[in-house]
């Protein structure tokens, strides 16, 4: 892979069990660090978005927009025991809040 190569992944560990997951999150960790490409990964997974990135966005129900961008500077390589640090639990707490807050507002389209 060239450092001007992309990478554009939507869920690729969603089907996995938790431990083939971890293993393959390491393995692309590796990957993207030797070749210096982009990568777009879009995930559910809290903990997985914040382990594998430099900035994560947390987008609101549809109309989908940008909630908040997190930026992420934890520092690099970073191991499964990542997830263990006080640095790492205070991104995930402000990402968790803006999932868990977000005031619902009704669907006009389905309202009966």
């Amino acid at each position: 892979m060239a450092g001007n190569d992309a990478l554009l992944l939507d869920e690729p560990f969603g089907a996995l069990d938790s431990l083939t997951r971890l293993r393959m999150q390491s393995w692309l960790l590796q990957i993207w660090q030797e070749s210096a490409a982009s990568v777009l990964f879009i995930t559910h997974d809290v903990d997985e978005a914040i382990r594998l990135s430099d900035r994560v966005y947390v987008f609101t129900e549809r109309p989908a927009t940008v909630a908040v961008t997190i930026d992420v500077d934890l520092p690099r390589p970073r191991p499964y025991e990542t997830v263990l640090t006080e640095a790492f639990a205070a991104l995930k707490e402000i990402a968790i809040r803006h999932l868990h807050t977000e005031e619902v507002v009704p669907d006009p389209e389905r309202a009966g």
